[in-house]
């Protein structure tokens, strides 16, 4: 039998948002003015009049934009070196590790930036969906590659990357509302199953 499991990342199998944590640890002055900056936006997004998408990239626009490719990727691996495995869930690491990898594709499916989250998925050897950062000259503009894969972004990525391919089950794991769409696609989920 040829399974696919598709798990979320933030909230699924860690303890935190990772968004906050590795902008905080990448620049942490520039984390708390940006913050405050911000504020008025969060609350909008709280009150759901404004754009989940557009205060995000502001959001890490301010921090990030500007910084080179190598920073970036450095900067991430550290935070993963300090992070891991302290933000998982234990449940989640130990179904991951007795996952049979005979038949069965795992994939990360998130709408955090695949900057911070590839080292994990590649600690975890599950392969990526991912909001992309948009580099040009190998400098990050502050923009995403298309879309935040978050809602039904989530499924249109899987289709894409399962093009082709039979499985006779897939099995998705979230814990939001924008994990929703990706649960519906599968045949079995689990919300907050870790948890």
């Amino acid at each position: 039998m040829k399974k696919l499991y598709l798990f979320d990342f933030d909230g699924t199998l860690t303890y935190k948002d990772t968004l906050f944590l590795f902008l905080k640890f990448y620049d942490p002055a520039k984390f708390r003015k940006q913050f405050l900056i911000h504020i008025p936006l969060f609350i909008l997004l709280k009150l759901k009049l404004a754009d989940a998408e557009k205060v995000k990239k502001s959001f890490i626009a301010s921090v990030l934009k500007g910084q080179t490719r190598h920073r970036i990727a450095q900067k991430s691996q550290q935070f993963f070196d300090r992070y891991y495995p302290e933000i998982f869930r234990s449940a989640a690491l130990e179904f991951i590790a007795n996952i049979d990898r005979n038949n069965t594709e795992s994939f990360l499916v998130t709408a955090s930036l695949d900057i911070w989250v590839k080292p994990f998925a590649d600690e975890l050897k599950l392969e990526l969906l991912s909001t992309q950062a948009e580099f040009v000259n190998d400098v990050f503009t502050g923009n995403f590659v298309g879309k935040n894969c978050n809602g039904k972004e989530k499924v249109h990525r899987i289709q894409i990357a399962i093009t082709g391919k039979k499985f006779d089950k897939l099995i998705a794991f979230g814990d939001t509302s924008g994990d929703r769409p990706m649960m519906d696609f599968a045949d079995e989920s689990h919300f907050e199953f870790f948890h």
